[in-house]
């Protein structure tokens, strides 16, 4: 179920909404709260996926009970085995449902063999509520966070539906407060509804036109630099609108139902070094790789040698998380190496560079990068880095991206806007904080009616990170 459909927006939510408010919480338990989430969650998940949700609960009762044998035997070899009986699950499910015709299909190329692919489908959200899982046994065998004896609760953190499907990736130690305890207020209540219909107004009125353009401009039969350019703009912005969009909205279902997520963007395309950019984008992803990967293969407090070591088996695993193809491992690779770029050669240069020049060469890199990330293939990705640059193009310009470029000058102007903090400071500048207080809930109100409307007349709109 899709958070941008009518479904989820006119039936689903308000039911959960009432369903879940009127559920008693006597003396401020949240255990019958607990549960009504939990059940409209696993209903949420079978709309989409009704196999599949059997995988995701067998998952989180493994974690659960890895837990447990972890607390019962701390301290005893015991503990580091049912860590590792948790990552051989995870990792073994992930690898299994997202990675096993990868390796088929390579093998068959390799040796000539013809191996039948299997027959099995992605589980949506299989990465992120793995990753989810891992994270509390891994933080419970190290000592970081306690153990949760009540298994619908810890089900209720694996499978809450709004960071669900596609992310931000939550910590257990992050929300162990509020499965227990939550508060409720007006005010929290407007602030989550304020920022869910944000979400949903960069997905529906940003994220999907714009990817409407990507789409036009990666199947125009026009070989010209300027489409090039267009295509990958376009996409750029299309993946940044849509995913954190995405996040926007479950970060407000969770305000809604008394949990505080963790941001997962922080406007990464203002960002002045590649570095920041990644301390900006899918921060829920790269921090879960920093603390669980990079820093126990000794981070950069080793020889220069281990470090470049330690970045690129960083990377190789972000690429690789992202999706079962050469494309999704290039790209990992290729972010390695820019980091160690800045690291080793470019540091002092970038600290001394005009912010506008800065800025440049970021939105340069990441532009590239996403030539890879949205190619079928590799040599689609490098045919598109050559248009980009004039390699292999008819014309620098041709009837049909001037044609699109007027047509969509629009929503690359909003999008321009939007990817920088331009719009919330103007905002705050505002005078009249009373006025404020009533244009802003009239505002909401009028995009949720736009983005209503888009959607009634609209079509099938998925998200990115469905796929990963």
């Amino acid at each position: 179920m899709l958070f941008s459909s009518l479904t989820f927006l006119y039936w689903f939510l308000p039911l959960v909404l009432a369903l879940y408010f009127i559920t008693p919480a006597p003396g401020g338990s949240t255990r019958w709260r607990n549960a009504a989430l939990l059940i409209a969650s696993l209903v949420f998940y079978a709309w989409g996926e009704p196999v599949y949700v059997l995988l995701m609960a067998a998952e989180s009762v493994a974690g659960w009970v890895c837990g447990l044998l972890i607390e019962r035997w701390r301290g005893r070899p015991g503990a580091r085995a049912a860590l590792i009986l948790s990552l051989v699950v995870g990792i073994g499910a992930l690898m299994f449902f997202k990675y096993a015709n990868f390796f088929l299909g390579n093998i068959n190329t390799l040796f000539g063999a013809t191996i039948a692919m299997l027959r099995v489908t992605l589980p949506i959200g299989i990465s992120f509520y793995t990753f989810q899982i891992l994270s509390y046994t891994i933080d419970l065998y190290r000592g970081r966070a306690n153990l949760q004896p009540n298994l619908p609760a810890f089900c209720m953190y694996v499978m809450l539906f709004p960071p669900l499907i596609a992310g931000p990736i939550i910590r257990y130690v992050d929300v162990e407060r509020a499965l227990s305890e939550r508060r409720h207020t007006l005010s929290e209540f407007a602030l989550g509804v304020r920022r869910f219909v944000i979400g949903l107004g960069k997905k529906v009125l940003i994220a999907n036109v714009l990817g409407e353009l990507a789409a036009l401009a990666k199947a125009s039969e026009e070989n010209s630099l300027l489409f090039a350019w267009v295509y990958i703009i376009a996409y750029a912005f299309h993946i940044y609108f849509d995913f954190s969009g995405y996040s926007d909205m479950a970060l407000g279902l969770g305000r809604i139902f008394g949990f505080r997520f963790l941001e997962n963007f922080n406007y990464p395309y203002i960002a002045r070094s590649i570095t920041e950019f990644w301390r900006r984008w899918h921060i829920s992803l790269s921090g879960w790789f920093r603390d669980y990967v990079y820093i126990p293969l000794g981070g950069n407090r080793v020889t220069p040698a281990r470090h470049i070591f330690n970045i690129f088996v960083v990377w190789f695993l972000t690429g690789f998380w992202h999706g079962a193809g050469w494309n999704f491992i290039i790209w990992g690779m290729y972010f390695a190496m820019l980091l160690l770029l800045e690291k080793y050669v470019l540091r002092d240069l970038l600290t001394r560079l005009p912010r506008p020049a800065a800025h440049a060469w970021v939105a340069l890199c990441v532009l590239v990068s996403w030539a890879f990330f949205d190619a079928p293939t590799l040599t689609a990705a490098t045919q598109t880095i050559g248009h980009m640059f004039g390699a292999g193009v008819d014309s620098w310009a041709g009837v049909d991206s001037l044609y699109y470029l007027r047509s969509y000058a629009v929503p690359l102007l909003m999008a321009a806007a939007g990817c920088t903090p331009l719009p919330a400071r103007l905002w705050a500048a505002c005078p009249g904080a009373r006025l404020k207080a009533v244009a802003e809930p009239c505002l909401v109100a009028a995009l949720l009616l736009l983005v209503t409307a888009y959607l009634v007349d609209g079509s099938f709109n998925p998200f990115i990170y469905f796929r990963f």
